[in-house]
């Protein structure tokens, strides 16, 4: 049973992985790979409103999307794109990308490659990473304008797709985890962290929502 308390507190971080962005024109969309067909079909919303002229994809497999996706996230997404009617040559894919930053990186290669250099980017990624994503994006590509993006949907919403409440919870305390972690070792920017996000991860921690926690700890977490 999750207490009152600790729904107060998921509410929280949830709140603060989104950056509550103002979506507009981009020189392109970029869609990291996960589990979550829901980042392609808001890729292709954003595409059809005129926000982006050319997506891109990314994403290989991991564990949890082997099974589901056993032809590589980028291109499940690719194919769902092109099922809704995007044209192929709106969309280009970046197969081999296993984290974040690879994402961030081998996207940025791939655009180079097909002779396009953009000015901003609108980046796509599910609900609670979009922090995370544009912390990376900054870090690894400053020049460019990162204008973040996610399926519209509340946390209730979110729990319901997923089906599975605690895994919810555990994936949102560990993306505020690596927030506190990754600028010490270089791979995002560091963003500020209000007390009460900090004291919300730290209860739901203490609380056992551990399960997509890293070992590592930051130096300090005030």
């Amino acid at each position: 049973m999750i207490s009152t308390q600790a729904w107060a507190d998921v509410r929280r971080l949830w709140d603060y992985h989104q950056m509550g962005h103002t979506l507009k024109p981009c020189s392109v969309a970029i869609g990291l790979g996960s589990h979550d067909l829901g980042v392609a079909d808001t890729a292709v919303d954003l595409y059809e409103r005129g926000l982006a002229p050319l997506l891109v994809f990314t994403g290989a497999t991991s564990p949890t999307t082997r099974e589901r996706m056993p032809r590589g996230e980028a291109v499940h997404y690719r194919e769902r794109a092109l099922e809704r009617g995007v044209p192929s040559s709106a969309v280009l894919v970046e197969p081999n990308a296993r984290n974040t930053g690879q994402n961030i990186e081998f996207s940025k290669k791939v655009l180079e490659e097909a002779g396009v250099h953009p000015e901003s980017v609108l980046l796509i990624s599910k609900p609670y990473e979009e922090r995370r994503a544009y912390a990376t994006a900054r870090k690894l590509w400053p020049e460019v304008e990162i204008v973040s993006a996610s399926t519209p949907m509340t946390l209730d919403e979110y729990v319901d797709s997923i089906r599975d409440a605690r895994l919810v919870i555990d994936m949102l305390v560990g993306a505020l985890q690596r927030l506190l972690i990754y600028p010490e070792q270089g791979f995002m920017i560091s963003l500020p962290v209000p007390d009460d996000v900090r004291e919300a991860y730290d209860r739901l921690r203490n609380e056992g929502f551990t399960s997509r926690l890293m070992a590592i700890e930051p130096s300090t977490l005030r």
